[in-house]
């Protein structure tokens, strides 16, 4: 899950607050970098750099430097790497002057690539410093790992070997969400969340409590799914590689490749545990995958009394930058054939952006509707609001979520429930209630950092709990074939045999009889 920040669209700027024109914004933090040096000097005996520095809110007589004018002065080497890292302590927006300094001292490495990732390695602190979610850091000196992480990458010879130290770094903050990628994983990434992609199509995600990595679900007719993997199924090892250790995102860098290649995955089925027969290693194929993430049906229904009626049932496999547009295409088609009830079928979708989801929240809910609460490091909670929204249908409405509905599928199932526009069907949520901010680094690697929390508009907490569905059903298949009318790529065998439509059906002919609109 993504952050809420302009960055959203992989533009390399810092964090900004959501804006659209339908929404009220919650002000999370911004980033302005300024720098005031009160002494530096070249160390001579360790060919290093030390800096003395101080971080406060900039005056007419204060030296400033923007963090790419920083940068770039560190390329020429004109400042330490000391310096640079007082310059990210930054001033944010209107804040008070802060008075506080920081002395650090290390070695700057001969190696240009490790040199480079030291760079990184500076940008990364900062904005840790500045945005992380725990102001406690895990409860540990955040400076100080600064001056550790940069000794320990100073004898290192390779960029890779440098962005482990970073991803070590990271990780002692205890939040398997915060995360460096490469430049090259960030670039998948991009083209992942742009609809694109050529890999087995497989969603994985760190599970928060044990940082192992399972699967989330598989894209409909994928490779992934045609090799049987199953939502909940514990990756063990890639192309004979352990994955533990590596975050999903390194993983799912690891599964991608060039289509007509294949992939072998050790997993441990999720259907059993504690035994060797639970283990398997599946050769799978990798393919062009299109993240289309909508796909459509019309269901003929009839309910109790006799009358035929239209059921309009979409499918939201995932948060791309198309979905909301994607949706509001398929909503508005299915008025135009006298739709009278709606199914949004969420279950196994990861998330994905956003402000995708919010988008889509705002394609079925009117007015002032609160669609999220934030709370930022500093326990202050912010609602997101629509600013006069005017829903496309006020049909009836069933959302169908399962354990694999996760990030900013609960979102939407949250704001779509506790705003009383839907019943929702299935099983608990995965639980995923953080927010990342995702930001390009002057090298062309990304930061994802955890830098909120969220609630519900009911003000429910999310994280590590999940939402429980109004109606609880199985995931039982029934042999009770019935007429479709598909669009796009949805499942016949699947949809005309799937018990939880069944079940959303029953609710919705409730909701029809009670003469209710959600």
């Amino acid at each position: 899950m993504e952050p809420l920040c302009r960055n959203l669209d992989f533009k390399p700027t810092h964090c900004s607050p959501i804006s659209t024109k339908f929404m009220k914004s919650a002000s999370l933090p911004c980033l302005s970098h300024r720098l005031s040096c009160l002494n530096r000097w070249r160390s001579k005996n360790r060919g290093g750099l030390m800096a003395t520095c101080a971080w406060h809110k900039p005056d007419s007589e204060t030296q400033r430097l923007s963090s790419r004018e920083l940068m770039t002065s560190l390329g020429k080497g004109l400042f330490g790497f000391a310096a640079a890292a007082a310059a990210f302590a930054s001033v944010c927006c209107d804040s008070p002057a802060l008075a506080e300094s920081l002395t650090v001292a290390f070695p700057v490495s001969r190696a240009r690539e490790v040199n480079t990732v030291q760079r990184t390695l500076v940008e990364a602190w900062g904005l840790i410093r500045e945005t992380f979610v725990d102001p406690t850091f895990n409860h540990q000196d955040w400076d100080s790992k600064l001056q550790q992480t940069m000794v320990e990458m100073f004898p290192l010879r390779s960029a890779d070997a440098a962005y482990t130290k970073i991803s070590g770094m990271l990780s002692t903050l205890g939040d398997p969400f915060t995360r460096i990628v490469s430049p090259k994983e960030y670039q998948s990434f991009r083209i992942g969340n742009d609809g694109n992609l050529q890999g087995v199509g497989l969603f994985i995600t760190a599970e928060p409590k044990t940082g192992h990595l399972v699967v989330l679900s598989c894209v409909e007719g994928s490779p992934a799914e045609r090799a049987g993997l199953h939502d909940g199924d514990e990756l063990m090892e890639i192309n004979g590689e352990m994955v533990d250790g590596i975050d999903s995102e390194a993983a799912a860098q690891k599964l991608r490749g060039r289509a007509g290649t294949a992939v072998t995955i050790k997993v441990q089925s999720s259907k059993a545990s504690g035994s060797d027969s639970s283990i398997r290693e599946v050769k799978v194929p990798r393919e062009y995958i299109k993240l289309s993430p909508l796909s459509s049906a019309i269901i003929p229904h009839r309910t109790a009394d006799g009358h035929l009626t239209k059921t309009g049932y979409v499918k939201l496999s995932a948060f791309s930058q198309t979905a909301a547009a994607d949706m509001e295409h398929a909503i508005h088609e299915m008025e135009s054939q006298d739709v009278q009830a709606y199914i949004l079928d969420l279950r196994n979708n990861p998330g994905g952006l956003v402000k995708a989801g919010l988008d889509v929240a705002q394609i079925w809910l009117d007015g002032d509707e609160t669609l999220v609460n934030t709370i930022d490091r500093d326990g202050n909670m912010s609602p997101i609001s629509m600013i006069d929204g005017h829903a496309i249908t006020h049909d009836p409405l069933v959302v169908l979520v399962n354990e694999g509905s996760a990030s900013a599928s609960e979102i939407l199932a949250g704001a779509l429930h506790d705003n009383g526009r839907a019943i929702l069907v299935g099983h608990k949520t995965f639980g995923k209630g953080k927010i990342q901010s995702v930001t390009e680094l002057h090298d062309g690697s990304a930061l994802f950092v955890t830098v909120a929390k969220y609630l519900s508009p009911a003000l429910h907490d999310i994280d590590q709990v999940g939402i429980s569905p109004d109606v609880q059903c199985t995931a039982d298949m029934l042999n009770s074939p019935k007429d479709w009318s598909f669009k796009e790529k949805s499942s016949v065998s699947s949809l005309e045999a799937d018990s939880c439509i069944m079940v959303a059906e029953h609710e919705l002919d409730i909701q029809q009889s009670k003469g209710t609109a959600s």
